[in-house]
């Protein structure tokens, strides 16, 4: 066979192979719609990976969810770190097959170097992808369990059985090697941000509360010791944001005519008030650790959506995942760092001392500082990146939680949610968390603000040659 170069015209030839006949039953069992995948292999060259199908590139995103869902530690912190790792891997396996797009090193921090693929040979990108997801992921989510490390190959067997199927083995290997190499140098740098293995010290008994007029205290939740409080000094992906100044909240005071007063009081009023379509809202984006794959994976979930209304090919599919990556890591990272320096009490601590000792909220205030709202920042971060690929008015459904069994206790269905732009989504994300009595307004509005922030220094990255 005449060796195949990088360019269309050597590989026509190669578009009337069967689809998938070999392997359709295990592929099926991931979720894998053959009919609508195009079957081309992606060494058909760089000006053509967005015509290529963003199907494997959707289906290791599922992945990464289920592996925040399923892994024991992955906190909303921990989570977000995870996806921004798995984000910028599948977007650096394939960059050097895109042909206006440049890698990220060199401009992330502390990132100076990647591996290069070999001049003048021939790559699968879809391949080097598959290989660097699992491979990632893996690393990233090496307390796993034995049979969620099982999902992880399976899931790498089928997608390269269906979109390996006639790539001569040399250029398979070599690209699924390209792949893993990448993916370990990204990991090898993670090891050095202060989250290396976050899921093993949520909570760590070191720590010493603060104690001082409006500072955070144990809430319905029972935790003694608040969730990762040294999160906040983990390195950035984006040096810029470290830079952010951070956001002073209003002055504490219980006098009944000052803002700090008229803040909580707002959210206790609101809470006893609810409506049900306040509480659907409430709910709908509650994304509790235990039962769901986190706020971040839900903005992460957000993307997959994106991508697939967007019908995206591979190349844009990849930088969607990676900048919202970034958006929800970089955006926690601020966030826990704002709050540890100003321990902000919850609604729950104030509205018992100053305004009602019985009252309890309509969803239980999470084990750590109120301002500002994690929900706000990291949901603000990814809209802003989104609507830079995908336009300011997006319109999109969110299907995140259709089909999960009614929450009987709160009386409320989970129903998909339409919007029409990202920005849309991020406040109503951010609102739904003063609804739960969780957040006062200046979380959720300042929350929105520096989140705003954290994106448009990721959408500032070059991503274009």
């Amino acid at each position: 066979m005449r060796k195949r170069t990088l360019y269309p015209r050597i590989y026509a030839a190669l578009k009337n192979y069967a689809l998938f006949l070999s392997v359709g039953i295990l592929f099926f069992l991931y979720g894998c719609n053959t009919k609508e995948t195009d079957p081309t292999p992606a060494t058909v060259g760089p000006a053509t990976l967005d015509k290529i199908s963003a199907e494997p590139a959707t289906k290791w995103a599922d992945m990464t969810l289920s592996m925040i869902r399923h892994t024991a530690g992955f906190s909303p912190p921990v989570a977000a770190r995870a996806i921004g790792y798995t984000g910028l891997t599948m977007y650096e396996a394939i960059v050097p097959g895109m042909e206006t797009s440049q890698s990220l090193a060199g401009q992330l921090s502390g990132l100076s170097t990647l591996p290069k693929p070999e001049a003048n040979k021939v790559y699968d990108w879809t391949l080097s992808l598959n290989a660097a997801q699992s491979s990632i992921i893996k690393n990233i989510f090496a307390n796993t369990s034995d049979a969620n490390k099982v999902t992880i190959d399976s899931l790498e067997n089928a997608i390269e059985a269906s979109f390996g199927k006639g790539v001569p083995a040399d250029v398979a290997e070599r690209s699924a090697k390209f792949g893993q190499a990448v993916a370990n140098a990204i990991f090898e740098w993670s090891k050095k941000d202060g989250g290396h293995e976050g899921y093993l010290r949520n909570f760590p008994a070191d720590y010493k509360v603060p104690v001082f007029p409006g500072s955070w205290q144990p809430t319905e939740n029972g935790k003694k010791i608040p969730m990762q409080p040294y999160w906040g000094k983990n390195r950035l992906f984006v040096a810029a944001n470290g830079t952010l100044t951070l956001p002073q909240p209003i002055a504490v005071s219980t006098a009944v005519t000052s803002q700090y007063f008229a803040q909580y009081l707002e959210v206790y009023t609101k809470n006893k008030a609810l409506t049900q379509a306040d509480k659907e809202v409430s709910v709908w984006w509650a994304d509790d650790p235990s039962e769901t794959f986190t706020p971040p994976g839900h903005s992460y979930n957000l993307a997959k959506i994106t991508v697939g209304t967007a019908k995206a090919g591979l190349g844009k599919a990849a930088e969607t995942f990676a900048r919202t990556g970034i958006a929800v890591a970089d955006a926690f990272t601020n966030c826990w760092k704002c709050k540890y320096v100003f321990n902000n009490e919850r609604p729950y601590t104030f509205v018992r001392r100053a305004i009602d000792p019985d009252w309890i909220p309509f969803w239980p205030a999470p084990p750590f500082p109120g301002f500002t709202s994690g929900h706000a920042t990291q949901s603000a971060a990814n809209a802003i990146v989104l609507a830079s690929l995908y336009g300011d008015s997006f319109k999109f459904t969110d299907v995140s939680h259709v089909g999960r069994p009614r929450d009987a206790k709160r009386n409320v269905d989970f129903k998909a949610r339409t919007f029409n732009s990202f920005w849309e989504s991020a406040e109503e994300s951010a609102y739904s968390r003063f609804l739960g009595g969780i957040h006062t307004r200046q979380d959720n509005e300042t929350g929105l603000v520096e989140g705003r922030r954290v994106g448009r220094n990721i959408n500032a990255l070059k991503w274009k040659k």
